[in-house]
């Protein structure tokens, strides 16, 4: 069984390489794997709705939505930071399951733990607090019921303000903290972390009260990119292209 897993890929106009990238992988390699898991972020704007015609949004669906109508192709999708607010409407769209962060997989007959990765940035208690609150079903569903003009303010505004404050944080802060990443880990009984969201790109090995386990961040889309191939002869990072290229 061969699963892949990417991040992060923040697509945009303004990046149409990765784009293709993105549907070469659709089209390529990935029809040939068990499952895709996108595990956030998959948008570089804030994700308003479907009505939202931005490129690349319809671009983007559309590739999902003829990747998925494929009879042995997998897609899930997990919501991030830039995409709170995906929703059964989307889902439709594009045919993929929506799934909860965090959610359990089970590969090689042992459980595997799935998250976008924000959530472990305990440190950053300012974000933790907004993500609370931008995430609560009654703003959700007062901010679906708005205008579509209104809501690109609303996103607009909220993109300046997060950019910003970013900018001010240590690198420390919006880094996964180590103690959150054992706690969850040893709450759901897992030796094996897999999320993105910090954009670090690496494979750490963790200590969970004398069990060895690991975690493995996603990297990002932006000057890079990269997909987690887990196949018969475990897990390993490949360049999208180089990737392509093999199959």
């Amino acid at each position: 069984m061969t699963t892949l897993f990417v991040s992060d890929l923040h697509l945009s106009h303004q990046r149409p390489e990765k784009l293709t990238l993105f549907k070469e992988l659709l089209s390529g390699p990935a029809l040939q794997a068990d499952a895709l898991y996108i595990l956030g972020d998959l948008f570089e704007n804030f994700w308003i709705g479907c009505d939202d015609e931005l490129p690349p949004n319809p671009e983007v669906i559309s590739a999902l939505s003829e990747y998925s109508n494929h009879e042995s192709t997998k897609l899930f999708i997990m919501r991030g930071n830039r995409d709170f607010h995906l929703n059964k409407e989307f889902a439709q769209a594009t045919g993929c399951t929506l799934i909860d962060d965090p959610t359990e997989i089970i590969l090689d007959d042992k459980k595997v733990l799935l998250m976008h990765g924000d959530t472990l940035c305990t440190d950053d208690v300012k974000y933790q607090k907004w993500r609370k609150f931008i995430t609560h079903p009654i703003i959700k569903w007062i901010y679906f019921i708005l205008p579509l003009r209104l809501r690109k303010k609303i996103s607009r505004d909220v993109r300046n303000y997060t950019a910003d404050a970013v900018q001010k944080k240590s690198p420390e802060i919006i880094d996964a903290s180590e103690n959150t990443v054992v706690k969850v880990m040893k709450e759901f009984g897992v030796k094996t972390l897999i999320h993105g969201h910090t954009h670090r790109q690496a494979t750490h090995e963790i200590d969970l009260n004398g069990t060895p386990g690991q975690r493995i961040v996603l990297g990002d889309w932006y000057d890079e990119d990269c997909v987690l191939i887990h196949d018969e002869t475990g897990f390993r990072f490949e360049r999208i292209g180089d990737y392509i290229s093999i199959i």
